[in-house]
């Protein structure tokens, strides 16, 4: 081989295949070669579906959308890890963090809050159902208001943004053993929980939204960390401490949590 010869991989891929969220699924085996390594995951399972349909089969289902790891869309168990080795999104993971010869196993998120819809497909609708729980905020409208008129300290600025750039992609709950949706209920509590704006529904927005993450059946959090180390924006645990300290006040204070 020479140096401007491009090397390609051969793979075992071991997927789960489900027809839809009543029947039962299974893992079917399929071999991929001359991948590139500059393939993302996602292009390598395109090429896969590409065979599928020219032979006949059904193509495997999988979610994507923008396909630039800012939509939260692409969520995959690979080898037992949510997302993959790298702690990125699935469509930002190239085949070069894989090596000529490997077996993956591929399955969807396993959650009660995530019923498989097919293959490797979910339904995350219940993430928009917490989102939905916390209701708006009540700043009024009309004339922007002046940009320094309320000042917000830059440690809270800060991790507000910090908690603003969860994409929702599920791999924190898929790697929790509990299931628990805990870290992305958290970021979006926290991230208008830090800022001026969201202070008039501080309290009834940790409430509802704690109590529809419950309705959605998913765990409760243990303070493992497995949800942090594999989320692709790196939102640390401490959002998860917040939202623990917002609702302690909001139940101190006389709050019922209802969904």
């Amino acid at each position: 081989m020479t140096s401007t010869e491009t090397r390609t991989m051969s793979l075992t891929l071991r997927i789960w295949r489900q027809r839809d969220r009543t029947k039962k699924g299974k893992m079917v085996t399929y071999h991929v070669t001359d991948v590139s390594p500059d393939m993302s995951f996602l292009e390598m399972l395109d090429v896969l579906n590409e065979k599928l349909i020219l032979d006949g089969d059904d193509p495997v289902a999988f979610d994507h959308d923008c396909r630039e790891g800012i939509c939260g869309s692409c969520g995959l168990m690979i080898n037992g890890i949510a997302h993959g080795p790298e702690q990125t999104t699935v469509c930002q993971l190239h085949m070069r963090s894989f090596s000529d010869g490997d077996v993956l196993d591929i399955e969807p998120w396993r959650a009660g809050g995530f019923p498989v819809v097919k293959d490797l497909a979910v339904d995350r609708s219940s993430f928009d159902r917490i989102i939905s729980a916390g209701g708006f905020i009540s700043a009024p409208t009309g004339t922007a208001p002046e940009a320094h008129s309320t000042p917000v300290p830059k440690k809270n600025s800060d991790a507000a943004f910090d908690a603003a750039t969860c994409i929702g992609c599920g791999a924190c709950v898929a790697a929790c053993p509990n299931g628990s949706a805990m870290l992305f209920t958290a970021a979006k509590v926290s991230h208008l929980g830090l800022m001026p704006q969201g202070q008039p529904e501080r309290d009834s927005r940790v409430l509802k939204m704690v109590a529809q993450q419950d309705a959605e059946d998913f765990g409760g959090c243990s303070n493992i960390g497995e949800c942090s180390a594999v989320c692709p924006k790196g939102i640390s645990m401490e959002t998860i401490s917040r939202l623990n300290h917002d609702l302690l006040g909001a139940l101190r204070a006389g709050g019922v949590p209802t969904s």
